[in-house]
């Protein structure tokens, strides 16, 4: 039986958020909760769409993925995992000393992350350089930047955006994680951002809306920004909504959900969970 993109990156995913829960354990806590809700994402974006040599992340010509929110490192972890860069058996060194996989990632640290994210707000500058750079060298590879809704309060976030579009920064593609939650408190309650997707064009990107747990939404909103990226055109934008601890019913409902502490006795039980839910779903 042929498998399909989308069932190859649905196993992706799946796969990945047994590893961002075999890391959350190590710790007994963390931000397992947004790592869960983004997997479906990063599983399109390393599965499918991103052009890189697992056994060479200095590779000259590969696509560059930028991961803003440094704190979503263990999501990011669980795609390099999947992908190859980093061995399985490397993730149960999460957080710890001496480890190439601390909380907050670094990228001098580990292979395949190509920015020390932490501070919100600097990720998408950091990729309009970069692509500017790119261009002054004569080189086309594609640079996508991760961020997240709560770097949607920040100036620098804005200022990017409108950097991209003025320099008609076609290669580059945003994709923004928008769960609804920050640090303070529900996001419409911190600072309201929507409507996000008129801010995003009249900053002058190609937006699309789309929800960030169906791999199908995903994969049709990541070809169209494919099918529009060119070294001088119109920089694209897919806003993800996503829901925080996706696969695991007993952590979606967990209000205390930015950094989440689960109990000794929970891990086994979220595992499970995810398993049914996947196999369910064949």
């Amino acid at each position: 039986m042929t498998t399909t993109r989308a069932e190859k990156v649905r196993d992706a995913a799946y796969r990945m958020r047994h590893h961002i829960l075999d890391m959350g354990e190590v710790q007994g806590q963390g931000y397992v909760g947004q790592a869960l809700g983004v997997a479906d994402l990063l599983a399109v974006t390393y599965a499918d769409q991103l052009r890189f040599r697992a056994d060479d992340p200095h590779w000259p010509d590969r696509d560059r993925f930028l991961l803003s929110t440094g704190h979503y490192a263990i999501a990011l972890y669980a795609a390099l995992a999947e992908a190859g860069t980093v061995p399985v058996s490397e993730l149960e060194t999460y957080g710890s000393d001496g480890s190439r996989l601390p909380m907050s990632g670094m990228a001098s640290y580990t292979p395949g992350m190509e920015i020390s994210g932490g501070s919100l707000g600097h990720g998408l500058t950091v990729a309009v350089g970069m692509a500017l750079g790119l261009r002054l060298k004569g080189r086309h590879q594609r640079v996508f930047n991760f961020l997240s809704d709560g770097e949607l309060d920040e100036g620098s976030t804005w200022e990017a955006a409108m950097g991209a579009a003025h320099h008609q920064l076609g290669l580059v593609t945003a994709m923004v994680d928008m769960n609804a939650l920050q640090a303070d408190g529900p996001t419409k309650g911190v600072l309201g951002i929507e409507p996000a997707e008129e801010k995003w064009e009249a900053a002058g990107w190609f937006t699309q809306r789309v929800d960030g747990n169906d791999i199908d939404a995903l994969l049709a909103a990541f070809d169209a920004a494919a099918e529009r990226a060119r070294p001088v055109g119109q920089p694209s934008v897919i806003l993800c909504d996503t829901r925080i601890g996706r696969g695991v019913p007993l952590l979606e409902t967990r209000e205390k959900a930015h950094f989440m502490r689960i109990d000794e006795d929970e891990w086994q039980l979220c595992r499970e969970q995810l398993t049914e839910g996947h196999e369910g779903a064949r």
